[in-house]
């Protein structure tokens, strides 16, 4: 999976938030939302394209790694890398610093059960 920088992540945002969109559509909402000139809006869509996040086809741009989808794999890929894949030792990091309240404890609670019972299926 790519990176995104600021620009490319912030026009990501406008795709996957608009998706299936035409791409005239997509060149005059980034002209209002980023201010950015025609030939703008087509670099970074190609090379968002050439990244394999999105696809321009007949004039329609779709989506083809949900937002959801890339950042999961992001975050994947970045426990792998720096917790050697340990999902507790990432947790135990972050909570060093910023313990969890008692909500997201609940809620983290809440995943694992479901987790837990639709391994069981």
């Amino acid at each position: 999976m790519t990176e995104l920088g600021e620009v490319q992540a912030r026009f990501a945002d406008i795709v996957w938030a608009h998706a299936p969109i035409p791409s005239g559509e997509l060149v005059k909402l980034c002209e209002k939302e980023l201010n950015w000139k025609k030939p703008t809006t087509y670099t970074v869509l190609r090379k968002l394209c050439e990244k394999g996040l999105f696809e321009n086809a007949d004039g329609i741009v779709r989506v083809k790694i949900t937002r959801a989808q890339f950042y999961s794999e992001r975050s994947e890929r970045f426990v792998a890398e720096s917790f050697s894949g340990s999902l507790p030792a990432f947790i135990a990091a972050f909570t060093a610093r910023k313990p969890l309240s008692d909500a997201e404890a609940d809620e983290i609670m809440k995943m694992i059960e479901a987790f837990r019972k639709e391994r069981q299926k």
